[in-house]
């Protein structure tokens, strides 16, 4: 999508990504860790050069090891779009390249090119996989709404053939699981910091100019004013009109799946459709149950340190599609 490739080095024998692809995402995450540490330099400068919690070297690997691989293949893009070489955009990294403006002068030079891809690399990594591991362990530990979904999938797409981006909207049900996982489970305790621009007052409360306001997404999320039995995974709650498309994001703040305003996530609905198709083809493509030894549940605990799964998810997954969709998928 962004490199037309599937993973960066060369994968395993049976298509998994290789130790480069897992190199590059480790970066990747390490970053979106360190996004909001706690670090003593932010609030006593002149201690920065100590680097006393480590958290400059740190964060100086992850992003070497992010230009390790990111910047040849934007170098050697570049040159062939200058060359001619390459005439026809395939991804992403295509459209911002041949980005021009109203005299034909290229809007983005190579250093910008390459942090607006960095920013591209680090928004969908998290968000999606983050909600479609969780969805997909309540789901297992719920298995009427789990049941439900895939009923859902078996008359909308049947088993002949995997489930695609045209068939979204009739997927109601499946977009109501993704959008209870990021109302329950968000990647991340608050949202990207903004500094108000003017006085204000919201909900009663006054904000002065200049003001940093963080809003809390496991706060709106998880809101028993709003939300009844908020702890508690539903995803029937979305679905208040059948006859009403479920959406991902919520103009009434009351809670956060990929931010909204002026300066809200841009890609929205890239997102909202990587998340949805994930989860809707792990579940059309796999019967699922708890691994074996666990009591039929999986242990749904946050980790101490942010808010994904305290474990990675392991669980027993059964092909139930015909042969024949899996073997494209290999080709």
């Amino acid at each position: 999508m962004v490199f037309n490739k599937r993973c960066f080095g060369v994968g395993t024998e049976d298509g998994s990504p290789g130790m480069d692809e897992k190199e590059h995402v480790d970066g990747l995450f390490t970053i979106l860790k360190y996004l909001y540490v706690f670090a003593i330099a932010d609030y006593l400068p002149w201690l920065e050069v100590f680097d006393l919690d480590r958290c400059k070297k740190i964060l100086k690997n992850a992003i070497r090891c992010l230009k390790k691989y990111q910047d040849p293949e934007i170098d050697q893009r570049v040159e062939m779009w200058q060359q001619g070489t390459r005439k026809t955009k395939e991804d992403i990294l295509d459209v911002l390249i041949n980005l021009k403006d109203s005299k034909e002068n290229h809007l983005l030079s190579l250093q910008e090119l390459k942090a607006q891809i960095t920013e591209i690399m680090l928004a969908i990594v998290d968000n999606p996989s983050n909600a479609v591991e969780w969805a997909l362990a309540e789901m297992i530990n719920q298995p009427d709404i789990l049941d439900r979904a895939c009923k859902e999938l078996d008359q909308v797409v049947g088993r002949s053939r995997l489930v695609d981006e045209s068939d979204l909207y009739r997927l109601n049900y499946i977009k109501a699981c993704v959008k209870e996982a990021f109302r329950l489970h968000p990647i991340a305790p608050f949202n990207i910091p903004h500094v108000s621009i003017k006085e204000t007052t919201v909900g009663g409360y006054f904000i002065p100019k200049n003001s940093h306001v963080l809003l809390s997404r496991r706060g709106l999320g998880r809101n028993p004013r709003i939300w009844e039995d908020p702890l508690v995974y539903n995803s029937e709650r979305h679905i208040i009109n059948k006859d009403l498309e479920v959406v991902l994001t919520d103009h009434d703040l009351q809670m956060i799946s990929f931010s909204i305003g002026r300066r809200g996530c841009p890609t929205i609905v890239l997102g909202s459709t990587m998340t949805t198709i994930l989860l809707a083809r792990l579940i059309q493509g796999f019967s699922w149950s708890p691994p074996p030894n666990t009591l039929g549940k999986i242990d749904l605990v946050e980790s101490q340190r942010d808010l994904l799964m305290n474990k990675p998810l392991i669980a027993y997954a059964i092909p139930q599609l015909e042969p024949h969709v899996y073997q494209k998928l290999m080709m």
